[in-house]
């Protein structure tokens, strides 16, 4: 009996149902006004030119103006309203206010700690020019006296963390994507439940849609009942709304302001291997220690104030100064965030200005490859003019359809040079890219549209830095693993396979 209720009451029995109702209450809808169709029929192609116009006139990526133009004018009953249900990000006028005052304070809070910015300049004028830019559009400026670790893969990532957990004393901050019950988050729950019981401040944020599958319903309240105060990005309920085309891709990991750790890793098993779902699971991170990690706390508490509606003074939870008094310098360190509320897409031109500026090499590594016309221009004219560009994807996917698409683009890349690898063992989730022994991004950003006009992301670029060797040492080893793509490899498309993988890039933004 107990199990029976248990599945009549699972989140996802729940969001069902009641899609259910909700399309069906459409269909009623429908049916009631067939006698005035034309009435309704003329009213929605009314409704799909004004939002076709407005899409057209929007300031977004073409590719993803297209995405929505294509079902908005094929179909008029329901194109217009699905734009309007998905397809905006933008916040109200409420949110839009509450937003205001919390990047407010985001910016006094960045204005604490001196940048380093005066001294990259003197040093750097290459590096500058990558760092002026996300300065000015995050507020995010460079920090030296922080360590950096490059993690990777996802085994490691877990061990560091758990030390680090333990040696926590003030307050432990958590964000992430997924969070599943299992081997890793049993684990470091069993640490945050100690740390409560120590009276520390223990704080974990998750995304509702991210975790729909690997967490029971109202979750939060379990996890309040520990002493772990909790916030839900996005609550799911089961009501179609375009909030939930945005999603917290983040991972975030502070420990005291002083320990930071972020990467595309989860907290969920397979990213440690420990259960195994697309083959050996490959990933990183990046550990910081020191003064950059202030950027990743304010990331934390701008978001977590904005959905708790509470007021944090920021500076209680700044790095503590004799901790970053014994940091030797390490390079430049800048965290960054990327919010699909501005309009602005910090992610996608960091790794665009990379790829521009980059005189012998760029390494990347994703778990997918959907990129607009834009990113591939770049990467095509690198290659073209000598850059060594490689890029890493999984040799087994998780998403048949979304890595359809990804090999959609091997041969516009390959024959003008890049070269691609399929990482042969299983799945690639690192999102990384290295240049020229100088640069690195090691955080949650896929290149794909999602991640890159969508989503809440996170990363750390880094300069000069340890983990910047780190991260090109890992891979080339992890090359060796590889088989490379070559033009001769890939299989001829018949008609059928050409149309439906030209239909499929056509809605790639929107997967």
């Amino acid at each position: 009996m107990k199990k029976f209720f248990t599945i009549i009451f699972n989140r996802i029995l729940y969001i069902a149902l009641f899609m259910i109702v909700q399309f069906g209450a459409l269909f009623l809808v429908l049916r009631f006004l067939h006698e005035q169709f034309l009435y309704f029929y003329v009213s929605c192609v009314i409704l799909s030119i004004l939002t076709g116009l407005h899409v057209i006139n929007k300031d977004m990526n073409p590719a993803y103006k297209i995405a929505w133009l294509i079902p908005i004018m094929l179909l008029p009953i329901f194109g217009g309203l699905a734009y309007l249900m998905y397809g905006k990000t933008r916040m109200s006028k409420r949110e839009h206010k509450r937003m205001s005052k919390i990047e407010h304070s985001y910016k006094e809070a960045m204005a604490l700690y001196d940048s380093s910015a005066d001294r990259l300049a003197q040093e750097n004028r290459d590096a500058t020019m990558h760092s002026q830019y996300i300065s000015t559009v995050t507020g995010v400026p460079p920090y030296r006296y922080t360590q950096t670790q490059y993690l990777p893969i996802g085994e490691e990532y877990f061990k560091v963390m758990k030390e680090e957990l333990k040696k926590a004393e003030h307050f432990i901050f958590l964000e992430y994507f997924i969070v599943e019950e299992g081997v890793m988050w049993n684990e470091i729950l069993n640490i945050l439940k100690e740390k409560v019981d120590e009276g520390l401040d223990v704080r974990v944020m998750y995304d509702d849609l991210g975790c729909i599958f690997t967490l029971p319903r109202r979750y939060d309240k379990k996890l309040e009942s520990l002493g772990i105060k909790t916030c839900v990005f996005h609550r799911f309920n089961s009501v179609l709304n375009s909030r939930f085309n945005t999603r917290d891709h983040r991972k975030i990991c502070v420990i005291d302001g002083n320990i930071g750790i972020t990467g595309g890793i989860n907290l969920a098993d397979e990213y440690i291997n420990a259960k195994v779902k697309y083959g050996h699971w490959k990933d990183s991170g990046v550990l910081l220690k020191g003064k950059a990690v202030w950027s990743l706390t304010v990331m934390f508490l701008t978001v977590w104030d904005y959905y708790r509606n509470e007021h944090d003074t920021y500076l209680n939870f700044a790095p503590q100064e004799n901790f970053i008094a014994k940091m030797p310098s390490d390079g430049y360190v800048q965290p960054f965030s990327d919010t699909p509320l501005d309009n602005e897409p910090v992610g996608a031109t960091v790794y665009k200005n990379l790829i521009n500026r980059a005189r012998e090499y760029v390494y990347i590594t994703t778990p997918y490859l959907i990129v607009d016309y834009e990113m591939l221009r770049v990467m095509r004219t690198a290659a073209r003019s000598g850059v060594d560009i490689r890029i890493i994807v999984p040799g087994i996917p998780d998403k048949k359809l979304v890595y359809a698409v990804t090999k959609s683009y091997y041969e516009l890349l390959l024959k003008d040079g890049v070269r691609i690898y399929q990482y042969t063992p299983g799945f690639m989730h690192a999102k990384n890219c290295v240049v020229d022994d100088e640069y690195a991004v090691v955080g949650t950003i896929n290149l794909d549209f999602r991640s890159m006009y969508l989503h809440f992301e996170c990363a750390a670029w880094m300069c000069r830095s340890k983990a910047v060797g780190q991260a090109k040492e890992d891979f080339m080893e992890t090359l060796e693993l590889c088989t490379e793509i070559t033009m001769a490899s890939l299989k001829k498309k018949n008609l059928f396979h050409i149309i439906g993988l030209s239909v499929i890039r056509a809605f790639a933004p929107l997967m």
